[in-house]
């Protein structure tokens, strides 16, 4: 007879959303049982996305930077890239993570169940091949999965997702890639590093679409370098395999060869709720056309002891957002009046140059016809990047025109990603620009052009010619 396990929380799903959910509420002395397909916790973010990846791109970095180290006078020799030896080290970053994920668990008393859950009703989930979890609350946190499309959905491993494209099972001579978002580029720019010969192809007229082209196009101009072709406002109509590798029929202005042949695919087209079989509607759990569980601003969803966090619950899908919602769901099932405040949500593409960005976009001013002030500072004025051959940066800020509060800022250069926190500080303190050209910044730094933009807004850059007042 199958074991029945009586918890007062259940936690589905182990990932960013779900682990920081259980040990939060077991810290309260309540007990938690998580239940994850996976033996380890840390989800897709941990074994086979944003670790992994990063682990991956920090590597064609370092060959990046050998490579354009003449610049500096050193000179190294071509850069041997030992493919096992990558995957290794990334192994045994994702193995000492989930390890240490593990054991705290285990630290904290909560009861990990292997395998995938489905909702037999509101308090009752059955574990396929495992036990029957009956619960009093619940939280879902089962993230989201690649989006392939039919036409794109070869039988074959030559078609890769984001999954198959971080096993890095070899570097394939010619590479394409469907999709010119942060997941296709990440994985185009390693995958160039390494050796191959990328070509890019995006629906829509511009790389990363949604996010303002005074960003973009520094990125934009280096991955031109790397990569092989990028071909914009072009479709794959679909792929055939062959032979002599995977044909891709393509549609779009500027094609010369319309039916070109790879060695390898990788579809990265975007991503999609993990939703689909788990019982929802069993457990009377509500959602929308697109397969997102709604919730209200405490997570809350359409059954009251069922809340949802991470990707399942709505955009963006970022694992840091995942684990803010999960703390705010500790927090109400804690029995405190929490909700969901954030007022950004930052964003970082981990390309080379890093792309960064947090709060009210440019783009999305034009689109509300809201007024805002901009202002931007070009990283030739910065001393660290002229240290850095790394020039082609840029630190923006888009401020309120009465208040000067600054409602978002974004970051395009290297290191981007490890300078957008005090940006997220400064909007959700309801800091001004003054406040931030106020605030004495470290020399020579890259952080510096926060603070050097900040003065531009009154035209008193140290390092940036002042603009003429009229």
């Amino acid at each position: 007879m199958a074991e029945t396990i009586q918890t007062q929380v259940a936690v589905l799903g182990g990932g960013p959303g779900g682990y920081p959910a259980a040990f939060l509420i077991a810290d309260q002395g309540k007990q938690v049982t998580m239940i994850d397909a996976r033996e380890r916790p840390g989800g897709t973010c941990t074994h086979i996305g944003c670790i992994p990846s990063k682990a991956i791109l920090h590597a064609a970095k370092l060959i990046t930077d050998a490579r354009e180290a003449a610049h500096f006078g050193v000179t190294f020799g071509a850069p041997k890239i030992d493919i096992n030896g990558v995957r290794g080290h990334l192994q045994k970053v994702v193995d000492t993570l989930s390890g240490n994920l593990a054991r705290m668990t285990k630290a904290r008393n909560v009861r990990p169940v292997i395998g995938k859950g489905v909702f037999v009703d509101a308090h009752t989930i059955q574990v396929e091949n495992g036990p029957t979890v009956r619960f009093d609350q619940c939280v879902i946190a089962t993230g989201s999965i690649p989006t392939r499309p039919p036409a794109l959905d070869l039988p074959t491993p030559r078609v890769m997702d984001s999954t198959g494209a971080l096993k890095l099972e070899d570097v394939p001579p010619r590479l394409l890639v469907i999709g010119g978002g942060y997941i296709g580029l990440e994985m185009g720019y390693a995958y160039a590093a390494f050796g191959s010969k990328v070509t890019v192809v995006e629906l829509t007229d511009g790389l990363l679409p949604g996010v303002d082209r005074d960003l973009v196009v520094p990125l934009t101009r280096r991955l031109e370098t790397m990569f092989d072709k990028i071909y914009l406002k072009t479709k794959v109509l679909k792929l055939q395999e062959t032979p002599k590798g995977i044909k891709a029929f393509l549609e779009g202005e500027s094609i010369t060869d319309k039916e070109p042949v790879f060695d390898r695919v990788l579809v990265a087209v975007g991503r999609r709720p993990n939703s689909q079989g788990l019982g929802l509607d069993k457990a009377g759990v509500a959602v929308d056309e697109r397969g997102f569980i709604k919730v209200n601003e405490s997570r809350r969803t359409s059954v009251s002891h069922i809340y949802a966090v991470g990707d399942i619950a709505g955009e963006p899908m970022l694992a840091h957002k995942a684990t803010y919602e999960a703390k705010v769901v500790a927090e109400t099932i804690g029995g405190e009046n929490a909700i969901y405040d954030a007022r950004a949500v930052p964003a970082v593409v981990f390309t080379d140059p890093e792309l960064a960005w947090c709060g009210l976009t440019e783009t999305e001013a034009k689109k509300l016809n809201r007024e805002v002030k901009r202002v931007r500072f070009a990283w030739a004025g910065s001393g660290r990047a002229q240290t850095l051959g790394r020039t082609e940066g840029m630190t923006k800020l888009v401020v309120d025109p009465e208040s000067d509060r600054v409602l978002g800022v974004g970051i395009v250069g290297v290191e981007a990603g490890e300078m957008i926190g005090e940006a997220m500080l400064a909007i959700e303190m309801g800091a001004t620009a003054k406040d931030l050209a106020l605030t004495m910044h470290p020399h020579p730094t890259l952080t510096e052009t926060v603070m050097e933009a900040a003065e531009s807004l009154g035209g008193h850059a140290v390092h940036a010619i002042p603009v003429k007042k009229t």
